[in-house]
């Protein structure tokens, strides 16, 4: 009966790919509305059968092999990624239809944009719900080809050089990745009986497992997620892919990056339990930092409104990583709750760039005129969103930085006066980048860029989730997040 929960992703998925490749094809003159609302219902389903798994009895095996399982921390992932698809399919709507009207993107390629749209949430949520790591790495690579193709449809030779770096850099890691899988099910086969790479059997055996012979399988590993994740120095494909892709791409497209923390904590996991914890914790705090620094130093510089999110989303994979690698219960909880809530802030920053960019024509913070007067919604959406990016108080990131901030503290004093630095540099850098962009000179004779409803709602709903995580935590999701630190092995 649990395996109905896969189809319940697969099927829709599948559909709608296949309707949006069919119709393309043979129908290739539409404006993309039909292929919309195949997608939008996708997305409905996602989010409803994702909510009902967390809320059900967990963990869930849904094959006999053990291949695909649903514990408490996939399913938080699954929801977060399903929320995002949903907002991303709505802001669609309205999206696409301006890309077509400028020409940015052939109408005959409509059906191969929203044929990949619709199975890049598939291959994310199957990654989540993997139990075995190199079905885990199957996933991940597939999430690379469908991003690829969703951002080399748009009408720019740029776009091309785009998917080719992001192709390059993440795949050559991932070969890195798939040494240390080798690695690890050899050192698997010395506890289990022919070996595995099922979490659940290695989490049983890894007390077993040599911990400098995982040490040595971790590292392969940690490059291949450590790209995925954006973590420096693996990070370089990220605010190239960013500044080309659709903003409803780079939305759904952010999940990826929580494939690769999730990957990196499950090894986390495995490495605690295997008394490895002396090498993976400083390991993790090094690059964790290093990736903070990174970006909070190049936010300074940034004139393009998507590579400032880009780096910025770097550096909160770095913070994430960082928390990682402190290993208390009470910097993983806020890592996990931080997942969220920097979900809801790119989400809004994407879909605020992206009304500018329909605006202005360009990306670039000297292009920007009179934003409150011609677009106030996409122009509040940018202040507050960067605001909850840097931590402002009564936000989600605000609650996660601090409370990460005390765990560095109550470690290490010199690590918690560089992460601070590091969270005032970002600042600066988004200070920096908001005056002079919302303090260029008006142009009276500009014309109002008539946003769609379909691109508004996705903001309105992002600024209103936000505010409601940032002035509350849900009973339900702190004892979730609890509970996923209970079964990885972290609990004090």
């Amino acid at each position: 009966m649990d395996s109905l929960i896969i189809f319940g992703y697969a099927v829709p998925a599948v559909i709608a790919a296949a309707a949006a490749f069919l119709i393309g094809r043979f129908q290739p003159g539409g404006d993309g509305r039909r292929l919309n609302s195949l997608i939008l219902g996708e997305a409905v389903i996602y989010l409803g059968l994702s909510i009902w798994l967390a809320a059900s009895g967990l963990p869930r095996f849904f094959m006999d092999n053990g291949y695909l399982m649903a514990d408490t921390l996939g399913a938080y992932e699954a929801v977060i990624t399903s929320a995002l698809f949903l907002l991303a399919s709505t802001y669609a709507r309205g999206y696409v239809g301006s890309l077509l009207e400028r020409g940015e993107i052939e109408r005959s390629l409509l059906g191969l944009f929203y044929g990949a749209f619709a199975l890049l949430p598939l291959v994310i949520v199957m990654g989540f719900l993997s139990n075995n790591l190199a079905l885990l790495w199957i996933f991940a690579e597939l999430s690379t080809l469908f991003s690829v193709v969703l951002v080399v449809t748009l009408k720019a030779r740029e776009n091309i050089t785009a998917a080719l770096k992001y192709v390059f850099v993440t795949s050559t890691a991932m070969l890195f990745a798939f040494v240390g899988i080798i690695i690890l099910f050899a050192l698997s086969r010395e506890v289990v009986p022919g070996g595995t790479l099922n979490w659940t059997d290695l989490m049983d055996a890894a007390a077993s497992i040599e911990p400098r012979m995982y040490t040595f399988a971790f590292v392969f590993l940690f490059i291949g997620f450590g790209a995925k994740a954006a973590i420096a120095p693996f990070h370089t494909w990220l605010p190239t892919v960013y500044v080309r892709a659709p903003s409803v791409v780079a939305v759904v497209s952010g999940a990826v990056l929580n494939l690769g923390l999730y990957a990196i904590l499950r090894l986390l996991a495995l490495g605690h339990r295997a008394g490895d914890e002396a090498f993976l914790n400083p390991f993790l705090v090094a690059f964790g930092t290093a990736s903070l620094f990174l970006a909070a130093l190049a936010l300074i510089s940034r004139t393009n409104t998507k590579k400032l999110i880009a780096f910025s989303g770097i550096e909160q994979s770095g913070l994430i990583l960082l928390a990682f690698g402190l290993g208390s219960p009470a910097a993983l909880f806020w890592a996990l709750f931080h997942k969220a809530g920097n979900a809801l802030v790119k989400a809004l920053l994407f879909f605020s760039a992206g009304i500018f960019h329909r605006q202005y024509g360009s990306n670039k913070f000297f292009a920007i005129k009179d934003p409150f007067r011609l677009q106030p919604l996409a122009a509040w959406g940018l202040v507050i969103g960067s605001a909850a990016a840097i931590g402002a108080p009564l936000t989600p990131v605000f609650l996660a930085k601090f409370n990460i901030l005390v765990a560095a503290a109550t470690q290490a004093l010199p690590l918690f006066v560089a992460v601070l630095a590091a969270f005032l540099l970002a600042a600066a850098g988004f200070g920096f980048y908001l005056i002079r962009a919302f303090t260029q000179g008006g142009d009276a004779g500009m014309e109002r860029y008539d946003t769609p409803a379909a691109m508004r709602l996705p903001i309105a709903a992002s600024l209103v989730l936000l505010v409601a995580l940032g002035v509350w935590l849900p009973g339900w999701l702190g004892d979730a997040l609890k509970v996923i630190i209970a079964d990885l092995g972290f609990q004090g």
